[in-house]
């Protein structure tokens, strides 16, 4: 009884995936497309990059409708940074979807790396840019992190930096690391903060 149930369990979970797809399983058919789904996987898989862009184009999508519902003019740039895909909207008048101090453009990517997983089921690291405002920041904490690196590096002691978001830490841990030291974050959210430590 026991085992026909998780058998009867792992039917379901598959054959609702495949109800998306196809619209009619069976227990039969399933079995046999677990199993030629196994074998065609690492054929058919698409590889990282277009993942990655297919990532964008879903973001650009869903962003796409949301300008259109709030009325809001904006172009979108897609990309591929390094291991994550990077959507960015362009306007004149867009202040309003970054906020004060970027909190509203942090919760318009999160909503927006939602959007993507619902599609793809894969978690995403998508960065959002809006008019620019992550590469500014990005420019400015680079040299904020320089500027501290050299602190560090002349008085062999370590220095603790302002708390930070995830992504303005995540900018300095980088910079830290390409100067060739260590850095780790300290204390809880939202007073986060980043120690550079001395060689």
């Amino acid at each position: 009884m026991t085992d026909s149930k998780a058998v009867e369990t792992d039917d379901v979970a598959v054959d609702s995936t495949e109800q998306t797809d196809d619209g009619e399983t069976s227990t039969h058919e399933t079995s046999t497309h677990e199993t030629s789904t196994q074998e065609t996987s690492t054929e058919a898989r698409p590889s990282k990059v277009e993942r990655l862009e297919n990532e964008g184009e879903i973001a650009a999508d869903y962003l796409e409708e949301l300008l259109d519902i709030a009325d809001l003019d904006g172009d979108l740039d897609m990309d591929v940074e390094g291991d994550r895909a990077a959507v960015s909207i362009v306007g004149a008048d867009l202040a309003q979807l970054v906020g004060g101090k970027g909190e509203v453009l942090d919760a318009l990517q999160e909503l927006t790396r939602l959007a993507v997983y619902r599609e793809t089921g894969e978690r995403s690291r998508l960065m959002l840019d809006v008019s620019g405002y992550r590469a500014e920041q990005r420019e400015r904490l680079v040299r904020l992190a320089t500027e501290k690196i050299g602190e560090v590096q002349s008085s062999g002691e370590s220095v603790s930096l302002d708390p930070m978001t995830s992504f303005e830490r995540k900018v300095v841990h980088d910079a830290v690391a390409a100067a060739g030291l260590t850095s780790e974050s300290e204390g809880a959210e939202p007073r986060r903060y980043v120690v550079i430590l001395p060689a």
